[in-house]
C-alpha cells in the first residue's frame, strides 16, 4: 500500500507500528520521523512516536515529540488529544 501511495499517512503509520514490534528500532523510527518532518499535521504520529521513543529509552526526545503534539493538536482545535499527550509527557517526566 505504501508503494502505491507513498504520501498517504495511514499506511506509513501502520507500517511504523508493525516495525515497532520488531527488534530493529531503526525501521519504525524511519517512518515516524518521516511523518513528523513531512506531515506535521498528522496528529496520530505524536503519541505513537513518543511512546516508541520512550520504549527505546530516548526519554528527552519522547518529551519533545509529546510537546510538539500538544501544540499541533491544540492548533487543530482537537479537544481530546492535547490532554492525552500532556498526560503521556507528565507520566514520562514522573518516571525519571
Amino acid at each position: 500500500m505504501l508503494a502505491a501511495k507513498p504520501e498517504d499517512n495511514f499506511p506509513r503509520d501502520a507500517l511504523a507500528l508493525e516495525f515497532a514490534k520488531s527488534d530493529r528500532p531503526a525501521d519504525p523510527w524511519e517512518h515516524f520521523d518521516y511523518l513528523l518532518k513531512n506531515h506535521p499535521p498528522y496528529s496520530a504520529t505524536y503519541c505513537q512516536a513518543g511512546m516508541f521513543l520512550s520504549d527505546q529509552g530516548r526519554r528527552e526526545e519522547a518529551k519533545e515529540v509529546f510537546t510538539r503534539g500538544v501544540d499541533v493538536t491544540r492548533q487543530q482545535g482537537n479537544r481530546h488529544a492535547p490532554s492525552e499527550l500532556e498526560r503521556a509527557r507528565e507520566e514520562l517526566a514522573a518516571e525519571g
